[in-house]
């Protein structure tokens, strides 16, 4: 039987009752309460006359059973990547109803329910699925989605990859709400009868934590293998890890070095996006080696220098132009980066990936991102960069300006003056979304004068250490007052609760703020430090900004879950 046919029939034809689906924790969940589970979620789906359904769910097994409970309710599923209020508005407006985790999202039927499905085969000719990318706006894009579409590429992933049926536990760093996570971490386990983990990993300390006792499969993203920190004990843990892969983004040469260092192996790098699924793969023993292969089933050519890609993924059964630059011969295939990253500025043409490298190939910086600013009467290019070392001794010791000019004296030497970049950014980590990619968007949100002016100092599961540096030019000022200007209350508390957000999984549902207290004003140009601790048993972020001057405000909000 094909994995395909295995997910078609997987509730109609059942596995042992006993057999493991996933682990929450140290508990095992087996098929039987997988099948009850996804049994409750079809009769609540069957019960609602919504046919498309916006679906999130934090845990993985819930997620999983809802999932196939909605496909074989006949329901159009759709995977929100986050739970912000945007995303929420710009789904309600094209959704019939909200599930799991989501405000006033449908929920299984309860355990005493009479219902009990009688599976049969899914039909895969169906589109049931709409998933999301970013797009080179940063616009959410919707991007439909056969069940055959998704069943033929999990046979794909079975072909290529056959990690053995003692490989241990399926674990993940990125979600199951986008396509890599859905397909690598819940969609491959159940056709393969591999157990997955239900609980995401979003810390190093949780990588290690979960592989201590336990062998398994990390499926994770360059965004988490750049952040190894050396000084935890990896090798405790490497020789219970049978394979690694990673996706969402190219791989830098450090962090493949780094993994082989603290993990003990290069990781299996897929490369795809939402519209095609899966193209190639590669896992390269050093930094040189970087040819890919194509997945199983997949036909790939080059025309006018761009990457065509033909493959039952696919939704239109011709060839898809995936705009990026590449080369093939008989050893396989070379990316150059995408066709939209070449820009006209001044008519000039500028590729902003080659500057990106001139620039990451300075001593003063770790990584670069140019992005394009419409700032009239002309279009502009602005710098989001993290600094090395170096880089920030040298902006903490002569100022911003220095380590503009330093950066801006290599570029010279490789673009003309008027394509040079005007703005600059220094963060002390970039801001990935859920899926541990880089968008265009947040990108150029680091420009925009009303973001969170914040540098993370620490992180970890639940806490986090975070410099403001509160400039005068902040339109958080404007009116708030004239005379004496001020930090408003309410601006405070908003970058808590933002920055809360970006740094831990809270609970969907803000229920109130406790305690909260103003006992000293924040004036223009203050460097201000925020302490945020999150406890998830007590589901609370507790907020204090301090500066030199003493506690200038805190407090704590209370969150819960989505009934």
């Amino acid at each position: 039987m094909t994995d395909a046919m295995t997910l078609q029939t997987l509730l109609s034809h059942g596995r042992s009752a006993s057999s493991i689906v996933a682990w929450r924790k140290n508990t095992p969940l087996n098929f039987a309460e997988f099948s009850a589970l996804a049994s409750r979620w079809h009769g609540a789906f069957l019960a609602n006359e919504a046919v498309n359904i916006a679906l999130y769910c934090d845990d993985s097994f819930n997620f999983s059973a809802a999932l196939f409970g909605a496909w074989h309710a006949g329901k159009c599923i759709y995977l929100p990547g986050d739970r912000l209020p945007a995303t929420l508005m710009r789904l309600s407006a094209i959704t019939d109803s909200f599930a799991g985790d989501l405000p006033n999202g449908l929920s299984a039927l309860p355990e005493h329910s009479t219902h009990h499905a009688s599976w049969q085969p899914l039909d895969v000719s169906r589109e049931q699925l709409v998933i999301y990318t970013s797009g080179s706006t940063g616009e959410p894009l919707p991007i439909p989605k056969r069940l055959s579409q998704l069943f033929t590429e999990v046979n794909s992933l079975t072909q290529c990859f056959d990690t053995g049926p003692n490989s241990g536990i399926v674990q993940a760093t990125v979600s199951h709400q986008h396509i890599y996570g859905l397909l690598f971490h819940i969609l491959w386990p159940l056709a393969s009868a591999r157990a997955f983990a239900a609980t995401a990993l979003p810390f190093p300390e949780d990588i290690i934590q979960a592989f201590l006792h336990s062998p398994g499969i990390l499926i994770t993203s360059p965004a988490h293998l750049k952040r190894l920190p050396p000084s935890l004990p990896w090798a405790e843990c490497r020789h219970q890890l049978h394979a690694i892969f990673s996706s969402g983004g190219p791989l830098p040469e450090s962090a493949l070095n780094d993994c082989v260092q603290w993990l003990g192996q290069a990781p299996i790098e897929v490369f795809g996006s939402s519209e095609t699924g899966g193209i190639a793969w590669r896992q390269r023993s050093h930094a040189a080696a970087n040819f890919w292969l194509p997945l199983p089933e997949v036909d790939l050519r080059v025309a006018d220098g761009f990457l065509h890609v033909k493959s039952a993924h696919n939704y239109d059964a011709g060839w898809f132009d995936t705009s990026t630059w590449a080369e093939l011969d008989y050893q396989g295939l070379v990316l150059h980066g995408r066709k939209d990253r070449i820009v006209k500025i001044e008519e000039k043409r500028i590729s902003l990936t080659a500057m990106e490298r001139v620039l990451a190939a300075t001593d003063l910086l770790s990584e670069a991102h140019i992005v394009v600013l419409d700032k009239p009467p002309r279009l502009t290019l602005g710098v989001v960069a993290l600094p090395s070392a170096a880089g920030w001794l040298l902006h903490e010791s002569e100022g911003k300006l220095a380590l503009n000019t330093a950066l801006r004296n290599v570029l010279a030497e490789h673009v003309e003056a008027v394509a040079l970049p005007r703005s600059w950014r220094y963060v002390h980590s970039l801001p990935i979304d859920s899926r541990g990619k880089l968008t265009e968007a947040a990108l150029v949100n680091c420009f925009d004068a009303r973001r969170v002016p914040a540098r993370i100092q620490s992180h970890s599961s639940h806490q986090a250490i975070i410099l403001l540096d509160i400039h005068a030019d902040s339109p958080h000022f404007d009116g708030h007052f004239p005379e004496l200007p001020v930090l408003p209350g309410v601006t405070q508390v908003d970058w808590a609760m933002q920055l809360g957000h970006e740094l831990f999984t809270l609970p969907a549902v803000f229920l109130r703020l406790d305690n909260v207290k103003f006992q000293h004003v924040i004036q223009p140009n203050s460097l201000i430090t925020l302490e945020l601790n999150y406890d998830s048993v007590r589901a609370t972020l507790a907020f204090r900004f301090t500066s030199p001057f003493g506690t200038h405000a805190s407090g704590r909000a209370v969150f819960g879950h989505a009934s």
